[in-house]
């Protein structure tokens, strides 16, 4: 496919859960067609991509000529103190409930520097970008596209069924317009025998009434959202059917599945572990993964910015020291103290991380391991997860079943579909404020990780979506698979409207 000298903006959300699939998928583009790729973003947030960008290249020197990429980054001011918010704000790590409401609203201040971007776009190159391609966070990017002369393609980095979800709720709030029974209540654009539950909805979700702030933030801009040109869709057409079918029906617009978003390297057809950083907590993980048996091990996370409560923290150390099982637990403090905070023994049954490091049974790592190198390694049989959609591909990508517990977002619509639609998960709870014990953790984590029941089932179930995974990102000579076909598709369809839409700007 050939391809003249464009030029793409990309909007992200300030959130590393939506940074690093934009990044992504602005390597993917550039390297596709040779367009310009510009990630507009606040300054601390291009420090970020800025670092992201040179550990990728410089962990990747062995295929440096395939990893040559050029991305723009372009900074959008933002005082995060304007909108009462502690100085240097610009991500949603380490924040309250109701700052992350306050930094969601302070966003579509963004829209006037991003504005002002695309007019010196325009004006240096004498036409406007080829697209606005913008996060479902920033429905403001419709009206920027439409009044400078080119459309705006909303990107999901979330999948299609956790989206459609996530989106019908806010735009909705059916369960508090529709009467409950036993708290299952349908959802609009949902097949009837898609029960939700009002367990699976946050708590702010639960008591939003339309006027609240976080009602007006999400149905001002998933409003607008819906009326842009197409949505970008981070999933694969085999993995998620029904989202995708969902997602395209209820919003009647375009939807291109172009994922997963991941590195190619940790695709490759066998379970390696190979795929190595040089960060000290990396190799430690590596070499304590080196010496267990294969399927053997239990990986813990909750993501960059969840934790879990103290209680919850102390039933989970006892289950999983009752199972047996080795495992890895990327541990930080519980809900309630600062994240990035020393952590404190108390908070564990007397003893325990010591136990377990002499014991072998267990490896405790402190704020950050590399997840996706966990993944791939042939050692681990079980991810304990959040169920961020991120954590989800990496683990489906590597075919390993998870144990569920959402904690906030679109995460508990994911573990619904991975248990219901895909079975390839059990969900142990939902949310920080739910009770759990140690022997249900015990349970849960003998049934997945024993191979002849249960767990042998789901075992084989993800290692059929791993396949399909591969396939759908495939790109050969011979062979092209589905969301190769989707990303080639939709680079046609928005060249074409290229003659369709001449610049307003004079």
């Amino acid at each position: 496919m050939g391809f003249d000298r464009e030029h793409i903006v990309m909007l992200p959300m300030i959130a590393k859960g939506h940074l690093i699939p934009f990044l992504a998928l602005a390597k993917q583009m550039q390297q596709k067609t040779g367009f310009t790729i510009t990630i507009a973003t606040t300054p601390l947030n291009i420090q970020y991509l800025q670092a992201t960008i040179s550990s990728t290249s410089s962990s990747s020197n062995t295929q440096s000529h395939s990893n040559n990429v050029d991305i723009n980054l372009a900074e959008l001011p933002f005082c995060s103190s304007d909108f009462g918010l502690p100085p240097d704000t610009e991500s949603t790590e380490n924040l309250s409930l109701k700052q992350i409401g306050d930094l969601c609203a302070a966003t579509v201040n963004l829209e006037v520097p991003a504005r002002r971007l695309i007019l010196d776009i325009i004006e240096k190159e004498g036409r406007p970008p080829l697209c606005i391609i913008s996060d479902t966070f920033f429905g403001w990017a419709t009206n920027l596209a439409k009044s400078s002369g080119t459309v705006n393609v909303t990107f999901t980095t979330s999948g299609a069924y956790g989206s459609a979800a996530f989106m019908s709720i806010w735009l909705n709030l059916p369960h508090r317009s529709t009467a409950l029974c036993d708290g299952y209540f349908t959802l609009p654009g949902f097949p009837d025998r898609s029960h939700f539950h009002i367990s699976q909805l946050h708590h702010y979700i639960r008591v939003a009434n339309g006027t609240d702030s976080w009602s007006k933030f999400y149905q001002s801009q998933f409003s607008l959202s819906t009326k842009s040109f197409g949505w970008l869709c981070n999933t694969a057409e085999e993995i998620e059917p029904l989202g995708l079918e969902i997602l395209r029906h209820y919003f009647r617009l375009p939807v291109w599945s172009i994922g997963p978003l991941i590195p190619k390297d940790s695709l490759k057809n066998s379970s390696t572990s190979d795929l190595r950083v040089s960060r000290r907590p990396a190799e430690k993980c590596m070499e304590w993964l080196d010496s267990h048996g294969s399927d053997s091990v239990v990986y813990i996370s909750f993501g960059s910015q969840n934790t879990i409560s103290e209680t919850q923290m102390m039933e989970l150390a006892i289950g999983l020291e009752g199972s047996g099982r080795a495992f890895i637990w990327v541990i930080r403090p519980p809900v309630g103290y600062d994240m990035k905070g020393e952590f404190r023994d108390e908070w564990l049954p007397p003893g325990f991380e010591d136990q377990m490091c002499k014991s072998k049974q267990g490896l405790l790592v402190h704020n950050w391991a590399p997840q996706l190198e966990i993944l791939s390694h042939k050692s681990t049989g079980a991810f304990v997860s959040h169920c961020g959609w991120n954590s989800v591909l990496e683990s489906l990508s590597q075919g390993v079943p998870i144990i569920g517990w959402p904690l906030a977002g679109e995460q508990a619509f994911n573990s619904k579909m991975l248990v219901e639609e895909m079975g390839v998960s059990v969900e142990l709870t939902r949310g920080v404020q739910s009770v759990i014990v140690g022997k249900e953790v015990k349970r849960l984590i003998d049934l997945v990780m024993d191979k002849s029941g249960e767990g042998g089932e789901m075992r084989k179930k993800a290692g059929a979506i791993k396949a399909q995974i591969r396939a759908a990102i495939r790109e050969e000579a011979e062979f092209k698979g589905s969301s190769a076909k989707a990303m080639d598709d939709f680079l046609e369809t928005i060249l074409s409207t290229r003659q369709e839409h001449k610049s307003i700007i004079g």
